[in-house]
């Protein structure tokens, strides 16, 4: 083994060790909470009053206890997913505090510390290997993912046809809401972006074919014309970073230090420049620590207000049920919030949406419980392949997960789809190209 080799194996193995992921997730927790007070004096909607401040470090650090089951668990796809929610829900106790919201707020904030926790039972230890009752040869599934590719080139095609804009990130706002496409082809954007490609970049890289990732990585960019998002503009940086970080990293450790890292350096640039927003460590503050993060907790606290004084859907904003139940709202709830509260549309996670709109803050944690059975058949079908595989070909879905419903995930963003790819898979496949 090369020095340099030596050296990384050892950093790896050092810190995924208990001791060292507990100091990490601590860290990270007080990051975090650092990090929304900074929040506070850009975004007026939460209000940081000093004199709560010993309340609010007292319910985060309670909270924080539950960081300690990522010290301890093993990687699976659930642990992925689960120290994103861990972090949004920590995030939203904070803003719970000190919110001006004329919403039960000890409710709530119980209601949500409970949902996480009965989410991440199931997410964090049913990891049992489901029988693979088909499987595909290492060549066959070759052949699939070259498909893959061809689907995704033909959907960038027929997409680009409808909108295909070169515009800065500052503008997509302009054009956006008049983007417009036919429902099939909608649901294809959303497998595409979300997971399909993701997983073959993930399948390329570590089977050394980089050409082939690099080219994954191009066609999700071409993304970002035709959908007009951020999201679609960063995933290839991001999935990139995964693969930094899963280099010299090990799959937990790589978690932690995936939101852990980003939000750190937004912190220190805001402490160490004092910029506004406008500017480039402000824009770098404006897109981690607000949107990626704060934003996904503060959308828990408009939900917990709104609910509180309105009916609640019982699951009719999911598409397949709103024809056959009564529903009191005719538009998608993100758009009712951004017509209640003119923060644009706030879309929201499954603790808001499944939770909180569809059942209210008492049974809000059995839904979140439901909602851990079903994504830990992503550890089930996952079972089996290498940690890092895992890692990357998923990189995409806690972000997605922390904005938008369990039901939207697995459906218009194509969760199901890569649980089916995982179970398809020859676990052989990374044996003869390691």
């Amino acid at each position: 083994m090369s020095a340099p080799a030596g050296i990384i194996s050892d950093l790896r193995a050092r810190l995924d060790t208990k001791a060292a992921l507990t100091r990490l997730v601590l860290l990270h927790s007080a990051v975090t909470c650092l990090s929304l007070i900074e929040v506070a004096t850009f975004q007026l909607s939460i209000d940081f009053n000093p004199r709560r401040l010993w309340i609010a470090v007292l319910v985060a650090a309670g909270f924080s206890v539950v960081s300690l089951l990522f010290a301890s668990a093993r990687f699976c796809f659930g642990y992925f997913v689960g120290f994103y929610f861990y972090t949004m829900i920590l995030g939203f106790l904070w803003i719970d505090v000190f919110s001006d919201y004329n919403y039960p707020r000890p409710l709530a904030g119980v209601s949500a510390a409970l949902a996480l926790l009965l989410c991440l039972m199931p997410m964090l230890f049913i990891r049992a290997p489901l029988r693979q009752f088909v499987i595909l040869s290492n060549a066959r599934f070759e052949h699939l993912l070259a498909f893959i590719l061809l689907v995704s080139i033909a959907t960038i095609a027929v997409a680009s046809t409808y909108n295909f804009r070169l515009v800065s990130i500052a503008r997509i706002y302009d054009y956006r809401d008049t983007l417009e496409f036919p429902g099939p082809l909608r649901y294809l954007i959303g497998w595409v972006s979300s997971t399909l490609l993701p997983f073959v970049f993930a399948c390329y890289w570590l089977l050394g074919h980089r050409w082939r990732a690099g080219l994954t990585l191009v066609l999700l960019l071409l993304f970002y014309p035709i959908t007009l998002t951020k999201f679609a503009f960063f995933t290839p940086a991001w999935l990139i970073a995964l693969v930094v970080l899963s280099r010299f990293l090990e799959a937990r450790a790589s978690v932690i230090a995936s939101i852990f890292v980003p939000m750190l350096i937004g912190l220190l640039v805001i402490w160490l420049t004092e910029a506004s927003l406008g500017s480039i460590p402000g824009r770098y503050f404006d897109i981690v620590n607000i949107r990626m993060m704060a934003t996904a907790s503060g959308a828990l606290e408009l939900y917990n207000d709104f609910f509180a004084s309105h009916p609640l859907t019982w699951f009719c904003q999911i598409s397949v049920l709103k024809p056959l139940i009564h529903c009191p709202y005719d538009e998608p709830l993100a758009v009712v919030m951004q017509n209640t509260y003119d923060f644009g549309n706030v879309n929201a996670s499954l603790f808001a949406t499944e939770g909180i709109a569809s059942v209210g803050p008492w049974l809000a944690p059995l839904t979140a419980l439901a909602a851990g059975l079903v994504l830990a058949l992503g550890n089930r079908t996952s079972a089996g392949l290498p940690p890092r595989f895992v890692l990357m070909s998923s990189g995409v879905l806690p972000h997605v997960l922390l904005n938008v419903p369990l039901s939207v995930a697995m459906l218009t963003h194509g969760t199901a789809i890569l649980f089916l790819l995982w179970y398809v898979m020859p676990r052989t496949l990374f044996e003869e190209k390691p």
